[in-house]
């Protein structure tokens, strides 16, 4: 019974994909106006000609944005662009704007940078907050398929924390990432800061999308009891403020695992968590054995060092992925802060997050690929950990 509610519980990772080309095209622009678009940002000119958008450069302004009325969560979005090699650009999707007009959010890029023998276009990049997340670096095919000085398609497939891109037909940037599930669609056209040698310009057009609807996150803790949980011997758990508090003394040698009663397969599951001292870990995959660590699978390790984030297998290889603090510079992990943590398990794809930054992947891993997720206390070390907002990703 347990393994027929996991798989109907997280259906909609298959289903939203395989009925993706059923959805019905909608165009975004009617090829006369812009209805159903407005501007953020700077103060670069849109205008309409010859069924295409068109943004043209305006000197000293910051980015400018032409954006959707509607919002989009789960969608497959094709267009078609044109840009000046002078120029950088790119496709906000997912996006938002904050209370000071600044557009955030995921951009698909357009970057017909041929002085540096760059060219990510279609590669994802998190306008006004993380920078690069999935460049074309090394994707030599993607990058080769970029015509400079003439019209190039995109297509981009967005379901749940999975963001794919093409170009011109080949496979370009294939991201999981899960801090935005929907937004504006935009169209930017990049500050040139003191160039006057301008107007730039760069145009789209046959702009259409399919809706595919939208995922998001249900709770597997409900804030107030242990319900759907269960405590394997070795410390204590209790609820106090919306908060799984986690405690057990040196003394103990057993590892304290709370775990859930429901076993999961395939999904993205995300929580805050707070070490205040000792090694704990958000274990996924796992089944109870008997012995002092009373379970054997995955573990995102969560502790009082910079190894927080990496992957551990208990009662398997150990340590499969340690992160390594010189590739990265940027988690930004301070033990004793309340810290994100964002874990996507799809078959043999496994993806950390911590604060955001990407700290583990595992692509075509052979390993375990279902069972419980269960908090630890490690034994023989004086633990107190705190979790709260454990949540799932599901289709609406």
């Amino acid at each position: 019974m347990k393994t027929l509610q996991i798989i109907a519980a997280f259906a909609f990772i298959i289903s939203p994909i395989c009925g993706a080309d059923e959805a019905k095209w909608t165009s975004l622009f009617d090829g006369k106006s812009l209805k159903g678009w407005n501007q953020k940002g700077g103060k670069a000119k849109y205008s309409v000609e010859e069924n295409c958008i068109v943004g043209r450069t305006v000197p000293r302004t910051p980015n400018s944005f032409l954006c959707t009325d509607k919002k989009y969560g789960d969608f497959i979005l094709e267009y078609e662009f044109k840009i000046d090699p002078r120029l950088n650009s790119g496709v906000q999707i997912r996006s938002q704007e904050n209370q000071n007009g600044r557009v955030y959010g995921y951009q698909v890029e357009i970057d017909p940078d041929t002085d540096r023998n760059r060219m990510w276009t279609a590669g994802i990049y998190d306008e006004g907050r993380r920078g690069w997340l999935n460049d074309l670096s090394k994707n030599e095919a993607a990058r080769k398929a970029f015509k400079p000085n003439e019209w190039n398609k995109i297509k981009v497939r967005a379901v749940g924390d999975s963001i794919r891109t093409w170009l011109n037909g080949v496979p370009a940037a294939d991201l999981v990432d899960s801090m935005t599930q929907s937004g504006f669609i935009g169209l930017q056209v990049h500050g040139i800061g003191n160039k006057a040698d301008g107007p730039y310009e760069v145009r789209w057009k046959n702009i259409k999308i399919q809706d595919l609807g939208i995922h998001e996150w249900k709770p597997i803790f409900d804030g107030k009891t242990l319900n759907g949980w269960r405590a394997l011997p070795g410390g204590t758990w209790t609820v106090k403020d919306g908060t799984i508090l986690g405690k057990s003394p040196r003394e103990e040698r057993r590892h304290g695992i709370l775990l859930t009663e429901t076993q999961f397969k395939d999904f993205t599951v995300k929580a805050n968590f707070r070490v205040n001292s000792g090694d704990s870990g958000f274990y996924f995959r796992c089944e109870p054995v008997k012995g002092g660590v009373s379970v054997h699978g995955f573990q995102v390790e969560v502790d009082y060092s910079q190894e927080t984030g990496g992957l551990y297998e208990t009662g398997g290889r150990g340590w499969v992925i340690k992160p390594n603090q010189k590739e990265i510079p940027k988690k930004k992990y301070k033990p004793g802060e309340w810290t994100d943590l964002s874990l996507s398990a799809h078959d043999g794809r496994i993806v950390v997050h911590i604060n955001g930054q990407k700290t583990a992947e595992l692509i075509n891993d052979k390993g375990r690929k279902s069972g419980h997720i269960g908090l630890q206390l490690h034994g023989g070390d004086t633990m107190d950990v705190e979790f709260k907002n454990i949540s799932i990703l599901t289709a609406k």
